[in-house]
């Protein structure tokens, strides 16, 4: 017997009518790629949403056309979110930090009919432009008075395009099942593979982060997304803010410590969502200013783990809590996000911190489990470290224009590509990525855990550890630092620091300290960069 409740889509264009409707003279505030800082409201976005699917219209846009965006945050970016997805096309979030060959190979593989670019990345598209075979038309996220003098083929104004249209427009019912969105991951070998969204994923995605024992937001935050807008999404942000009546502050192309401060301020910022490396940055401005925070209560963390003396830094100097939150773009992305369970409390600070340390529990929808190099499952004891697998409804069954799932078990979990620990009361901890591991005499050692010992020593701006391969226990760990300028740092100094913090034989056979580390476009460390700089190195203890 079926239930008699109404058939009401899950939609992604009844996010932007309700935060319309019911929070319309809420603000969106963002810092523009031309300068100034820009105002306005949810209202006005949402009509600005509807000329700009009048004009993709009339441009001959049509339901599953691929529209990509080169962009930074902002309110432009976000109208464009809600105009492709709403009328049935499909908004493309395009990464600008990938190489260009890999963008162009996006692009083509995504076949997307028109591009979206901000001012900044108008040189980018012009390097690759002759490339792009199927793009029938790119347009200029600016006014008339800041369009560049450009060679690239039909280049078209984004003001101009969206006031040339009128903002009487019906968001089409659709199938709460079509596509929405697409981003691609660069954490796959070879070349990158595209995950596609849904209404109905990325409608349940937001849901579950605002969820009190997720993200927490309700009308009464201003929510600054530092996470890039072009990277999956904004880890959802620009969807659950409408949902809620979150207040928006985009912060543009400006990610210093210096511009991100400022904006917080200025936006009475509640909680902000970025990488560890943008709060590294943060932090320094902050305690070599003397900088405090006024409005900020919370900021979540992604991407990579954050350091315990991230952690503290935040709590201690600024009154700020930092959440942990783990995904990826495969699970749309957030899964699990890392606050204390009711009685946690009591615990001393040292167990409540090892707690927070950790990626945290599964938000609603989401079930994890841990297997060993057979697929085994693990226990779930805190100790036991296996590949991380992951099911739920906004994890991806398989990639964009694959006929096959090629990262899924027999039973449908996707393989994460991380290796972790899961509590018995359900906390998850990343140990490592699975290429990443340093296996030692057949025992795995944690790159991560070996890092974010060392990023607690004061002297150590960032670290990176590696394997190296060693005649008797097959890897070492060898690990790469880059030292606080000045400050002295010796390699015995700095492996006196580990004595007490970790097992003894996870401590580094050696220390290097370098001027700078490799990244990847996401911000992430690029070890498979270190491992071929340092393929040759021998260890002091290689000839033992």
């Amino acid at each position: 017997m079926r239930g008699l409740m109404m058939d009401k889509p899950l939609l992604i264009s009844s996010l932007i009518d309700y935060a319309e409707e019911y929070h319309g003279t809420t603000e969106i505030v963002s810092r523009t790629v031309e300068g100034p800082i820009h105002t306005y409201t949810y209202a006005e976005a949402a009509k600005r949403a509807r000329q700009l699917a009048n004009a993709l219209i009339a441009l001959g846009v049509g339901p599953g056309d691929r529209i990509g965006t080169v962009a930074w945050n902002g309110y432009r970016h976000f109208e464009i979110y809600y105009a492709t997805s709403g009328m049935g096309a499909i908004c493309h979030t395009i990464n600008p930090r990938l190489f260009p060959p890999q963008i162009s190979y996006i692009i083509n593989h995504a076949e997307d009919s028109y591009l979206f670019v901000d001012l900044t990345f108008v040189p980018l598209l012009e390097g690759i432009a002759e490339q792009l075979t199927g793009v029938k038309g790119i347009v200029v996220m600016t006014d008339r008075d800041h369009m560049p003098e450009s060679k690239l083929p039909n280049l078209l104004c984004y003001e101009t395009l969206v006031r040339s249209h009128s903002d009487q427009y019906e968001w089409p019912r659709l199938d709460e099942w079509t596509a929405s969105s697409l981003c691609y991951t660069s954490g796959t070998t070879g070349n990158p593979k595209g995950v596609l969204y849904s209404h109905r994923s990325t409608v349940l995605h937001s849901y579950a982060v605002a969820l009190p024992d997720a993200l927490d937001l309700s009308s009464r935050d201003a929510v600054m997304p530092v996470v890039p807008m072009f990277h999956v999404n904004a880890w959802g942000l620009p969807y659950a803010c409408p949902m809620t009546g979150a207040k928006l502050v985009f912060p543009g192309a400006k990610m210093d410590g210096a511009s991100l401060h400022e904006l917080m301020e200025l936006g009475s910022v509640t909680v902000s969502a970025g990488v560890p490396t943008i709060w590294a940055g943060l932090i320094r401005y902050m305690q070599e200013n003397g900088k405090t925070f006024s409005t900020l209560k919370r900021t979540i963390v992604g991407g990579s783990a954050a350091p315990r003396a991230m952690i503290e830094t935040f709590q201690d100097e600024f009154g700020v809590e930092l959440l942990h939150a783990w995904g990826m773009t495969e699970t749309s992305p957030i899964g699990s996000v890392s606050r204390l369970k009711p009685g946690m409390e009591n615990r001393s600070e040292d167990e409540r911190m090892a707690v927070r340390a950790k990626q945290g529990r599964p938000l609603f929808g989401i079930r994890m489990k841990i297997a060993d190099d057979e697929g085994k499952p693990l226990p779930h004891d805190g100790v036991a470290f296996g590949h991380l697998k992951v099911t739920g409804p906004w994890v991806c069954a398989r990639y964009f224009k694959e006929t096959t799932p090629s990262s899924h078990d027999d039973e449908g979990w996707f393989s994460t590509g991380d290796v972790a620990t899961i509590d018995a009361d359900g906390f998850m901890q990343i140990t490592d990525r699975s290429k990443d591991v340093i296996k030692s005499g057949g025992e795995w050692i944690s790159s991560i855990d070996l890092e974010n010992t060392a990023v607690a020593h004061p002297d150590v701006v960032e670290a990176a550890a590696i394997g190296i391969a060693h005649p008797k226990w097959d890897e070492r760990p060898l690990l790469v630092v880059i030292a606080r300028p000045g400050s002295g740092l010796t390699r015995e100094s700095l492996l006196a620091f580990f004595e007490g913090k970790i097992a003894k034989w996870w401590l580094p056979d050696d220390i290097v300290f370098v001027e700078e580390l490799p990244h990847t476009a996401t911000g992430k460390l690029l070890k498979t960069r270190l491992r071929e700089q340092f393929k040759d190195y021998r260890l002091p203890t290689a000839a033992e």
